[in-house]
């Protein structure tokens, strides 16, 4: 006669296996974006940005930038990459070659140099001091095309815009030439890329649901065997 603790103990195994099983496929849907069933639109990234209920003098000056600064400089501050021209139409990817950008540009039209370096990441405003010195920098010199074209009022948005992005303004109150002396840019210091937005959904994302499935079988299947072994010893 089979001794039925054993047979028990054989089932309960199994029973808790499939339970973790399901536990481990429920968790995996809830945290990886790779199992949603309805696809995320892909974003524009030319698009104009949308300004919040109450726009800070930083959330202006994104928008300045976007009208000013993102043809040349890219829409995340990293500069005229080969990845940021390839989202542009196949005939603007190298303006450089063309008439109106060219070496002999046409009337109304001006040369775009090659390399056009990045304004937000690690070091890239490093050879300014200050917030007030970028500032003045922006007035003089930008946009490429036009320099000096800016108010005063859009120069220190997207001063604003461009300190905050790269985490050295904290983008609440106001900018300006009161103050822009003691908001300091540490030189050749990077500032971090990573937002803290960014780390909780890497830290959420999990493992593999299906690796942790096999794991969990590959015990039970372990188990059935050496109680199955044992089962035999004590029929004998």
């Amino acid at each position: 006669m089979q001794p039925r603790p054993l047979i028990k103990l054989i089932i309960v195994p199994f029973g808790i296996a499939l339970l973790l099983a399901g536990l481990f496929f429920d968790g995996g849907q809830a945290g990886s974006p790779a199992l949603q069933t309805t696809p995320e639109p892909t974003p524009d990234r030319l698009a104009e940005p949308t300004l919040p209920a109450s726009p800070s003098q930083a959330d202006e000056g994104a928008q300045v930038y976007w009208l000013s600064c993102l043809p040349c400089h890219g829409d995340k501050g990293q500069g005229l990459t080969d990845e940021f021209r390839s989202i542009y139409p196949p005939e603007e990817q190298y303006c450089w070659e063309r008439g109106c950008h060219g070496d002999v540009p046409y009337e109304g039209g001006f040369k775009v140099p090659k390399f056009i370096p990045g304004v937000i990441g690690p070091a890239t405003i490093g050879k300014f001091s200050d917030a007030a010195q970028l500032n003045s920098y922006i007035r003089a010199t930008m946009p490429f095309w036009k320099p000096g074209s800016l108010t005063e009022d859009e120069a220190w948005k997207v001063t604003a815009f461009i300190m905050r992005e790269n985490e050295l303004w904290n983008g609440l109150g106001e900018l300006n030439s009161s103050n822009a002396g003691e908001v300091r840019i540490p030189r050749g210091t990077p500032t971090p890329l990573v937002t803290p937005g960014q780390v909780q959904a890497e830290e959420g994302s999990g493992g593999s649901p299906r690796l942790l499935l096999i794991i969990v079988l590959l015990s039970a299947i372990v188990l059935f065997f050496a109680l199955k072994k044992i089962q035999n010893k004590a029929t004998i």
